[in-house]
């Protein structure tokens, strides 16, 4: 017989072996004595169930990976802001103080090669480390990804990649593309299905936007309600000359590689020249870098393959020559 449910709270079983990890976290420090006594009563946490320890040391490795990252003081500034603000929310939790809904829908402005992507991929590994998400993984997407060809198609793969990202962020570059075919386009459909994935799975999913400021900023303008949506913002400059060289330093070192100080002049000069030259899309910043590294790689691998037996510093240094040919893209 099904025991009648009288509305009363019903005391939960003490799961032994879970007590005995608790007693343990708080004997060395890392929870506190209310913590301990909540986690082996069961009380849970609002993402339903009882939340682990933040493992601060794991979010400081990860603060550093991002100051690791060239530039993007004003990023790095308002990313150590928001978890400060999460771990200061789950702490008041946890003392059973009252702690607001922190809504981390984001928009990301910025040209391409300004470290967007990469951003979004530390963002999403912080906030698994933080409770927030189960997986913290990234699904990347465009507007191809998302817009079908046919009545129904598009709520079909905006639900499929959804279904993906659950769990983690889900990334959407050039998102003012949903937007760009009118209001028969069937882009329109997935912002509709996106916005009500957002409210479904609210506590499994994070949404980040990203493109071009102006283009992203006409794209809020069609829909009233998206802006609410997305309350944190963020810019991504453009790089300077001496932090695009910084970019090139740093990845020629992660393939152990290295310019001579020739090579270094004539990189600078070179993009001094393209930061001036005008264009009609705009300068691609990190991916430009990389682009003129992997030719001066292919260039310096065919002047040594013209010597008998190159040696180790050799096969380790990038020439000033090892640079020429680029012209300004």
């Amino acid at each position: 017989m099904t025991p009648r449910n009288t509305g009363r709270r019903t005391t939960r079983a003490v799961d032994t072996r879970k007590a005995a990890g608790v007693i343990d976290l708080y004997e060395r420090g890392h929870i506190d004595l209310t913590d301990a006594l909540a986690r082996i009563s069961g009380v849970d946490d609002p993402m339903g169930s009882v939340a682990p320890p933040i493992d601060k040391r794991r979010i400081h490795e990860l603060l550093r990976e991002l100051d690791d990252l060239v530039g993007l003081d004003e990023v790095k500034r308002v990313v150590r802001e928001i978890f400060a603000l999460v771990y200061v929310q789950r702490l008041r939790r946890e003392h059973r103080l009252k702690a607001d809904p922190t809504v981390l829908h984001m928009i990301f402005y910025g040209n391409p090669g300004t470290g967007k992507t990469t951003v979004a991929r530390i963002l999403a590994r912080m906030f698994h480390e933080c409770g927030l998400l189960e997986k913290g993984h990234l699904v990347e997407v465009e507007r191809a990804d998302l817009v079908g060809e046919y009545i129904g198609h598009t709520a079909q793969k905006t639900r499929e990649q959804i279904q993906k990202a659950l769990g983690g962020v889900l990334f959407i570059d050039e998102a003012y593309s949903l937007a760009r075919g009118g209001e028969k386009d069937f882009g329109r459909e997935a912002i509709d299905c996106l916005v009500k994935a957002m409210e479904d799975h609210k506590h499994e999913l994070i949404v980040i936007l990203a493109g071009y400021e102006r283009e992203m900023r006409w794209f809020l303008s069609t829909n009233p309600g998206l802006p609410s949506r997305f309350p944190i913002q963020i810019r991504f400059p453009d790089y300077g000359v001496d932090q695009l060289v910084q970019i090139a330093k740093k990845t020629l070192a992660t393939r152990d590689y290295r310019m001579t100080a020739e090579a270094e002049w004539a990189l600078r000069s070179l993009l001094q020249n393209a930061l001036r030259e005008p264009r009609l899309e705009p300068f691609s910043n990190a991916r430009f870098v990389r682009n003129l590294v992997e030719r001066a790689i292919r260039r310096q691998a065919v002047r040594l393959f013209e010597e008998a037996r190159p040696k180790r510093d050799a096969l380790m240094l990038i020439e000033a020559r090892d640079w020429q040919g680029d012209e300004v893209r």
